[in-house]
């Protein structure tokens, strides 16, 4: 059954669009299109900035709220999307591929926890003023201040997810938004939008417009938004940077990845392997911090090469709304196109494929691409360097821990990362000699009061934790009477 929507979420309403245009749902399972939306031009864009400016200045408005009566407004944000835990999951997974199994653990849950976490460092006390003593003598009131309306352009492969990572702390702080879905995931933004509207919260606090790169670029750029936060990938995101940069309007930005799994020589990686999945092929390999460069000692490299083919040619791959599914199809087609020609690639620069490699023969429509191995993968080689984002692992050899860190840290990104060892303290020694935003021990998974982001050219400031919110907020220092 077809799911179609015909309206904007602006202002506390449902509205019309400015035109006809429409973006069309095509299921990645089935090649069908399964609904649509209408598609933003730049009146709508101008509609929903208004609506969230309207809402921002107002005196006694949402910027204004005392946090304790902004954390019980999400919290009725979060009851309206525990409502909608059903049938959430199902509409992300029918739209980009992630596997129900995963989407019912992550898109129905998560963004609840993210909200919440939010909520309650607000109640307790996190936006209270501070006082400090003055070198120069007296006393200085340090306030924090919501930087205003945030112009919020979420990506497809976990777009409930990381929205919240951009919505949570920005609501909690008191900023009113603007969110621009990915236009491959619209139907499960349009569920949030209607979570939103039962909540109830002011009129402009939450709008919701969905579009494509135009629609993006015209927020980006938009004379009445204060601040932008981008997940996306490194090319738009160098754009959004330099577009922000001649604004002198902040930015977060949370972009690619090639992060390095580290099997040190100790490692029982067999006893690992539901952690090592996650932490290397989640969500079809399309998730920025895993680690899909895989370097594995010399010592035991053949071993190890062997049992992680056997792994990943026993995963199940199959129709991403299947419970039994572990390898759904890729999000369109034009993604697969690009999946399959870093395949090329991995073979003309002399990579060994050890499985997969190709589209399964058991599936004749949809957007799949097996699990694929490489090894004897050089780590200047396209596949060893390059973004694929896809169920591609590519496994380099390394002779000792200094090597391994020197390989890990050989990539223009620095966003995730692995250290797999017998040994905890050995495992958190060699991950602090990589140069990353954010690394696991034996597995590697976000959590919502950790800082999360990158360095190099993963991307600038962190989501996340208690520093997450620093990012919507601006200081105030008051020089207090001596």
């Amino acid at each position: 059954m077809s799911i179609t929507y015909d309206a904007f979420y602006i202002g506390g309403k449902w509205v019309p669009p400015s035109s006809s245009a429409t973006i069309d749902v095509v299921s990645p399972n089935t090649e069908q299109v399964i609904g649509s939306v209408p598609e933003a031009q730049e009146a709508d864009v101008d509609a929903a900035v208004a609506a969230a400016r309207s809402a921002f200045d107002d005196p006694s408005g949402w910027a204004h709220w005392p946090a304790e009566r902004r954390a019980d407004a999400i919290e009725r944000l979060c009851a309206a999307l525990d409502a909608r835990a059903g049938e959430m999951p199902t509409r992300v997974s029918s739209q980009n591929g992630m596997p129900l199994a995963i989407s019912s653990r992550i898109e129905n849950s998560m963004p609840q926890m993210m909200m919440r976490y939010y909520a309650d460092l607000v109640r307790n006390g996190h936006l209270d003023d501070e006082i400090r003593d003055g070198v120069a003598g007296g006393k200085i009131a340090v306030s924090r201040k919501p930087v205003g309306v945030v112009g919020a352009i979420v990506p497809w492969n976990v777009p409930q997810t990381i929205g919240s990572q951009k919505y949570g702390p920005a609501l909690a702080m008191g900023c009113t938004l603007v969110i621009k879905p990915s236009p491959e995931t619209v139907l499960d933004a349009q569920l949030f939008a209607e979570a939103a509207d039962e909540a109830e919260l002011p009129p402009g606090v939450i709008n919701v417009v969905q579009g494509g790169p135009a629609t993006g670029a015209y927020l980006v750029t938009h004379p009445r938004v204060d601040k932008i936060v981008f997940t996306g990938s490194e090319k738009v995101g160098r754009w959004v940077a330099e577009a922000t940069g001649r604004l002198l309007r902040p930015v977060t930005l949370e972009l690619g990845g090639k992060a390095a799994a580290i099997i040190l020589d100790d490692a029982d990686i067999t006893a690992n392997l539901e952690n090592f999945f996650l932490a290397t092929m989640l969500n079809n390999g399309q998730s920025c911090y895993l680690g899909t460069r895989v370097l594995a000692p010399e010592s035991r490299y053949a071993e190890i090469v062997d049992t992680i083919t056997s792994f990943v040619a026993s995963l199940q791959v199959g129709s991403s709304l299947d419970l039994s599914t572990q390898i759904g199809p890729l999000a369109t087609a034009r993604h697969r196109d690009r999946v399959e020609g870093y395949i090329a690639k991995g073979l003309a620069e002399g990579g060994r494929l050890t499985t997969g490699g190709n589209r399964p023969r058991h599936l004749e429509q949809g957007w799949f691409v097996e699990p694929t191995v490489f090894a004897d993968v050089f780590n200047g080689s396209t596949i060893g360097q390059e973004e694929i984002f896809g169920p591609v692992l590519s496994i380099i050899r390394y002779r000792d821990d200094s090597d391994a860190v020197r390989i890990a840290n050989d990539s223009r990104y620095g966003l995730g990362g692995t250290v797999w060892t017998s040994d905890p303290q050995r495992g958190v020694d060699v991950a602090a000699r990589v140069d990353t935003g954010v690394i696991g021990i034996n597995g590697f998974l976000p959590d919502p009061a950790a800082p999360f982001g990158g360095t190099k050219a993963s991307g600038l400031g962190r989501e996340l934790g208690p520093e997450g919110m620093e990012a919507y907020q601006v200081l105030k220092t008051t020089y207090l009477a001596r």
